[in-house]
């Protein structure tokens, strides 16, 4: 078809009126929420608590819920709220307060009493939120790349559970951008140049990447839309609201074959990558095919998806403009926003905030300002994302009059690593809700990844819900308490200290795990903490204690897997510099020790308290990477996905070890033979009597960590071992040395 004619046709294609969607009955969310806690806690118990939704509870503000236990009645309590999420928080909100309950990533804790109390007085709770928003873009790669249904529907119990209502929905999405980019008359080998693998379609959607570790399988694209499906109905029927995708003005290089004509300029690489991956095409806001593209996008999606109107697109993540020009980059906001508009009169731009304090070189007033207000007043919502270290709102006048949700990032690249912010969240979204002229319209969580550190998550979901900040230390006692299912005063000792230290960074912190243990090893390696490590040490100790109490807790076991995992964390930092500074002095004898001891004692025992638990094995990973595929081919190529991700980041390094993970089989196989390289040409260095040249060693160990991208070993998926035996076991052969040089303090 001749260019002008294909225009043509698309134009057509684009006068087609979208149909908005009926919103969800009130009967259709209350059923979701019963079947919710028919789920959680089994017929008996669902039935002894009556759950309703009645949208006039709100009163015509943000969500709002009413416990009671009607006299004389069967039902122990009644719970009614405004929506099925409003609903199932005020569930929560009895499993929590009145039945010492837990809900949580790591495991529940779901010990009813018995009878099930009753709630002495009625209780009625609205949250200060409109919305309560959950996820980040890149979580979709970092945690759930390899989700299937049965996973999703615990993480969307989850979020009703704690309250969420605002949720992005991006499964799918790749499917119906290849529909388009056909009916742009780009080829097959086109659109699978553009595709990254699974475990990167998230920086192929911010336009940051192509081609990396893909192509998209056909299966690929099928299974993941009908992933959608389930997961946009789930989410909907309790009431909450979905985020789509939109169109940024990104484009594959393919539409510049098909027009010639079209006015695109490559933009610069992102990261350590060059233009063979990165360097994409971005649209001129004023290009005609911006709008085609745009609003055929979104008009085939919400065919396929339906829409809740609220969409999401982020044009500059991480990439410079082309230009400081305001005037420009207000044609840019104002091309994109109209692209949504096309397809939907109704549309709301969901855009994440990073960009403004990721480059704030760039991004002066003058730049923030222009880009926010090419959009209409409250048609755009502003994720601040990195709100408990680095807000953007008090420097932009409350985003110059858009509304904005106040956000706890927390975790960069879903790395393990205790670490938490608990006293500048606590206060952060009070404060920004008095700020001078506050557009603030609710909170939100936005991590990289999840399934880790969940006293932090639990927390932000309960602040959510409140209009002043908690008593923490008293918080965190009776979260240990409802976490185990019994009151333990080792325990709650144990998290008055770490909620102290290592979830109490002040000043601007950033939760990216840069331990030795999970970084290339050089002599020049960072090793300080934001906190005392001995409180650590000490929680580690109480913690312990606890076991014959408490042992038979999967979230007690998890606890200590993970303290415990700190402790070593820290101890391989003191290793280190034992390693260093016997280098340096020239000291082989004791360079041998502190050596043997890393890596022959303490990483192998690390690795086998990791491979204690179902939730810190590399095999779960991986195995759920294979699981996605249809045929060998396809495992193949996800299991390269999954393990370069966590390890090379690309096909060089480019963004080396970013998503380290402390996972059995991982500390073994890839960072301990690092270290053991390491520790060799240190020695060798010694005994030769020639310089260590850390650029050999970084050859040296790419081939050691491409070699384990394309390793065929397979990992244990089920646990091996008992983690409290091995907790104890380093424990007595560790401790008491770690305290003593804990409280020298520094050398």
């Amino acid at each position: 078809m001749a260019g002008p004619l294909r225009v043509a046709a698309l134009a057509a294609l684009l006068a087609v009126p979208v149909r908005a969607p009926v919103p969800v009955p009130e009967r259709r969310q209350e059923a979701a929420v019963r079947a919710l806690a028919r789920r959680l806690l089994g017929p008996r118990a669902a039935s002894a608590v009556a759950l309703s939704v009645d949208g006039r509870l709100a009163a015509g503000g943000p969500d709002a819920y009413r416990l009671l236990s009607p006299p004389g009645a069967a039902v122990a309590v009644a719970v009614t709220g405004s929506s099925g999420v409003a609903a199932a928080a005020g569930l929560y909100r009895y499993l929590r307060d009145f039945c010492g309950c837990h809900l949580s990533w790591a495991g529940a804790q779901l010990r009813l009493p018995e009878p099930l109390p009753r709630v002495p007085a009625e209780i009625r709770a609205a949250t200060p939120n409109r919305y309560r928003y959950y996820q980040n873009v890149c979580t979709q790669s970092y945690s759930y790349a390899w989700w299937d249904w049965a996973r999703w529907e615990r993480e969307i119990d989850w979020m009703a559970l704690s309250g969420i209502n605002l949720a992005l929905a991006f499964m799918g999405q790749e499917l119906v951008w290849q529909r388009v980019y056909l009916s742009l008359g780009l080829n097959q080998s086109e659109i699978d140049a553009y595709f990254t693998g699974p475990a990167f379609l998230a920086w192929n959607r911010l336009g940051n990447l192509h081609g990396w570790a893909g192509p998209l399988p056909r299966s690929w694209h099928l299974k993941q839309l009908y992933l959608q499906y389930r997961v946009v109905e789930r989410m909907r029927s309790l009431g909450m609201i979905t985020v789509l995708p939109a169109f940024a003005g990104h484009v594959p290089q393919g539409v510049l074959r098909v027009f010639p004509r079209v006015n695109a300029t490559r933009l610069g690489g992102w990261s350590h990558f060059n233009c063979t991956y990165s360097c994409p095409y971005l649209l001129d806001p004023e290009d005609p095919m911006f709008q085609v593209i745009g609003t055929l996008f979104l008009k085939e999606l919400i065919k396929e998806f339906g829409t809740d109107h609220i969409y999401s697109a982020d044009t500059f993540n991480e990439m410079s403009p082309l230009s400081s020009d305001p005037a420009y980059l207000s044609r840019v906001s104002n091309a994109v926003f109209r692209s949504m508009t096309g397809a939907d009169p109704e549309a709301l731009w969901l855009m994440q905030g990073w960009l403004f304090q990721h480059q704030p070189d760039f991004w002066q007033p003058a730049q923030v300002r222009a880009l926010l207000h090419g959009v209409p007043l409250g048609r755009m919502i502003v994720l601040d994302l990195f709100a408990e270290s680095k807000p953007v709102y008090p420097w932009t006048e409350s985003f110059y009059g858009q509304p904005f949700i106040w956000c706890m990032l927390h975790n960069f690249g879903g790395n393990h690593g205790l670490f938490g912010t608990v006293e500048s969240i606590n206060r952060g979204p009070f404060e920004a809700r008095r700020f001078p002229n506050s557009t603030m319209v609710g909170t939100g969580l936005a991590p990289e990844g999840i399934e880790q550190n969940d006293v932090v998550y639990e927390l932000m979901n309960e602040l959510g819900w409140r209009h002043e900040p908690l008593d923490l230390p008293s918080w965190v006692s009776r979260y240990a308490q409802r976490r185990y299912g019994a009151a333990n005063a080792a325990a709650s000792s144990a998290w008055r200290l770490l909620l102290r230290s290592a979830y109490n960074c002040t000043g601007v912190c950033v939760n990216h795990n840069h331990s030795p243990l999970v970084r290339r090893p050089s002599l020049h390696m960072d090793t300080q903490l934001w906190y005392n490590a001995s409180d650590v040490y000490e929680a580690w100790r109480l913690l312990l204690s606890a076991g014959t109490a408490l042992g038979s807790s999967l979230t007690y076991r998890y606890d200590l897997v993970d303290v415990t995992r700190q402790a070593v964390q820290q101890l391989v930092a003191d290793y280190y510099l034992s390693i260093r500074g016997a280098f340096q002095s020239r000291a082989l004898p004791e360079l041998l020790t502190a050596g043997g001891v890393l890596v022959y004692d303490l990483l192998p025992e690390l690795d086998s308290l990791l491979s204690s638990h179902r939730l810190f094995l590399l095999g779960r990973w991986l195995e759920s990477a294979r699981a996605a595929a249809t045929s060998d081919r396809e495992a193949e190529l996800y299991e390269m996905n999954a393990r370069n991700q966590l390890t090379l980041w690309g096909p060089s390094g480019n963004i080396l070890d970013y998503a380290n993970k402390q996972l059995g089989g991982l500390v073994l196989d890839y960072y301990g033979v690092r270290w053991s390289l390491f520790v060799s040409l240190l020695v060798e260095s010694l005994n030769s009597g020639s310089p260590f040249h850390q650029e050999q060693f970084n050859q040296a160990v790419f081939q050691v960590e491409r070699g384990f991208i394309y390793n065929k070993k397979r990992y244990p998926t089920a646990p091996v071992g008992d983690a409290l035996e091995i907790s104890r076991k380093l424990f007595l052969k560790y401790y008491p040395g770690a305290m003593k040089r804990s409280q020298a303090g520094p050398a």
